[in-house]
């Protein structure tokens, strides 16, 4: 008599419990990280105690939702405003907590069927939906803008034009692009990962895509330790702690990845006027303060400072590294032109990525009767956009060159083993 089989309900249970463990790890980090770099950032003083309801907002943004901003200022005057910007730290933090759950069930195993990882995949989708679906439902709140005091003041007192601004997750747009964030977080995970199993059928293609994958994600996190470094750094010796501490838990890869794209050659068009600012350096704010839009790119920069240059150089000697990692841990039968070739794809994938979620754009203005602007410094612009299609061409050339480069200088050190050979414990 063969023995009874296991029932199938506890583990499923199991599977459940482990999807609910990585959405809700996923979901804390990131709002400790946004909520320490809004109060960093002095958002805990914002009125009407709007501050839970904010956190929630950049929550939906991180994970690419869309939170709509509105204003109000009374019958005869209109407040408007936009606000389109990713922090990308907290879609980080969120996207290493999340991916690293749904890889430590399947860990220690070389082949999973497309079935098994679907499964696993649909339980983090279900949940994270509801997640989404609360999130968008929290992310309102309306507040009072203070016009501080004299003739601005007045008007708005007579007018009753005291402006309020107000933000709404868009419910369906957020469920969308939430759900798309999660399977490029998954499928990502599972290319990156060297000891993520695939099915039988996708085996034979992880030699040209896993070492590729891996080389640009260890490339964009070295980037971040770097800006991490040079930001300690500066709260260290000049000072604007608070403001470096905003900066590190909301924006770093920000700023980190455009440095990435300008040391390779891209150009980003932008502009600030009025009372925005970018949270970079001092001379990339007197760029883009302009009366028009302002080009920053090197030659733009090293105009000012002739260092600036040296972001080239950083680019040239992490893009050469992460080449000869990929190189050196790819089967010998890999030529030098598909290293070349694969590299060039993963960065150029990796650019165009930056391109699409680094946008910055910003405005808010105050109208009486129709007439411009009030001014009082409650009026002003910002955006900072790139030059999409030279950025992602700049990124296949320099991936070409560095991928040839790095299979070149790990020729001695390549490894023969097979597609399925598991890392050395």
């Amino acid at each position: 008599m063969s023995p009874p089989t296991a029932p199938a309900r506890p583990a499923a249970r199991h599977g459940w419990a482990q999807a609910l463990g990585a959405v809700l790890t996923g979901l804390a980090v990131m709002a400790l990280v946004a909520a320490l770099g809004l109060w960093a950032a002095g958002a805990a003083d914002l009125p009407d105690g709007a501050f839970p309801r904010v956190v929630v907002a950049t929550l939906v943004t991180a994970v690419g939702g869309t939170v709509e901003l509105s204003g109000n200022a009374g019958v005869l005057a209109e407040s408007h405003a936009g606000l389109t910007v990713i922090p990308l730290s907290v879609t980080l933090v969120g996207a290493l907590a999340i991916g690293t759950g749904f890889l430590r069930p399947l860990r220690h195993r070389a082949v999973a069927s497309a079935t098994e990882l679907a499964g696993w995949a649909a339980r983090l989708a279900v949940l994270w939906l509801l997640a989404l679906i609360g999130l968008a439902l929290g992310a309102r709140q309306t507040f009072a803008v203070d016009v501080g005091s004299g003739t601005l003041s007045d008007l708005a007192g007579l007018f009753n034009a005291a402006p309020k601004v107000g933000f709404t997750a868009d419910v369906p747009l957020t469920v969308l692009f939430g759900l798309l964030w999660l399977a490029g977080v998954l499928l990502l995970a599972v290319l990156v990962a060297r000891g993520a199993p695939l099915p039988g059928r996708l085996l034979r293609f992880q030699e040209s895509v896993r070492p590729a994958a891996h080389a640009v994600v260890v490339l964009l996190l070295g980037y971040v330790v770097v800006g991490l470094v040079i930001a300690l750094i500066t709260a260290a010796t000049r000072g604007h702690v608070a403001t470096t501490v905003a900066l590190i838990l909301l924006g770093l890869p920000n700023l980190a990845w455009l440095a990435l794209t300008v040391g390779l050659g891209a150009t980003w068009n932008g502009r600030v006027d009025g009372p925005f600012g970018l949270p970079v350096p001092h001379v990339l704010d007197e760029l883009l303060r302009t009366p028009g839009a302002s080009e920053l790119n090197l030659r733009t920069l090293t105009a000012h400072d002739g260092r600036w240059w040296w972001l080239a150089v950083v680019d040239a000697v992490l893009l050469l590294a992460v080449a000869f990692r990929m190189a050196a841990r790819s089967p010998a039968r890999i030529r030098l032109w598909q290293h070349a070739l694969h590299l060039a794809v993963a960065l150029a994938l990796t650019v165009l990525m930056i391109c699409l979620t680094g946008r910055v754009s910003a405005h808010y203005g105050l109208s009486l009767l129709g007439i411009g602007n009030l001014g009082g410094g409650l009026s002003g612009e910002l955006f900072l956009e790139p030059r999409l299609w030279q950025a992602v061409g700049l990124g296949a050339l320099w991936g070409l060159v560095a991928g040839l480069l790095g299979g070149l200088l790990a020729l001695p050190v390549r490894r023969r083993g097979e597609v399925g050979e598991q890392p050395p414990p």
